[in-house]
């Protein structure tokens, strides 16, 4: 059967499928573009690059270890407590700190300062690290992870909004030299 026009009946069907299947590659196709090009569309938030106060200098006393806490930088609404990390503050002669990440570097738990032997412990699987955050014993491969910080009219910033980690430009898994950064 032969349609005015020419067309025959399956001409026409092969139409209204190629439309059909236009449309649906169309429906899929848009979350797929729109998560590819999301990271160059979305950018970074302002909180990336912030440096967050740990405290006033006297809070963390020569030649002692203190937990400290700040507030994330990089935070949504919905985040809460979650949004208060911990971190471990060493000052190491008055003027020198260093800053480490909580999170063992072997499977991310938490790990403990213990003053007695000088050694940071992960309760997980027996890792150690030195006071100065180097790599003891048990299954971490590299030492803490530390944060960049600077003094400023008396109070110990830190460069909080990127989490030290192997990838990270920033990280630093062996602790060559104390000094803050400018």
């Amino acid at each position: 059967m032969t349609l005015p026009g020419g067309l025959t009946r399956r001409d026409v069907l092969m139409k209204i499928g190629i439309l059909l299947n236009g449309i649906v590659a169309a429906v899929l196709a848009v979350p797929i573009v729109r998560y590819l090009l999301s990271p160059v569309a979305r950018g970074r938030k302002g909180g990336y690059e912030s440096w967050v106060p740990l405290g006033n200098l006297e809070q963390f006393p020569s030649g002692q270890t203190r937990l400290a806490t700040y507030r994330n930088p990089v935070v949504n609404p919905t985040d809460g407590d979650t949004a208060d990390i911990a971190c471990w503050v060493r000052n190491v002669d008055g003027q020198n700190f260093q800053v480490f990440a909580i999170n063992c570097a072997h499977l991310g738990c938490p790990v403990r300062w213990f003053p007695q032997s000088s050694l940071f412990m992960c309760p997980c699987h027996g890792g150690a690290y030195y006071q100065d955050g180097s790599r003891a014993s048990g299954p971490p491969e590299r030492g803490l992870f530390e944060y960049h910080y600077r003094i400023e009219n008396g109070r110990l910033f830190i460069n909080a909004g990127e989490m030290p980690t192997p990838g990270s430009p920033t990280a630093s898994n062996i602790v060559t030299e104390i000094r803050p950064c400018v």
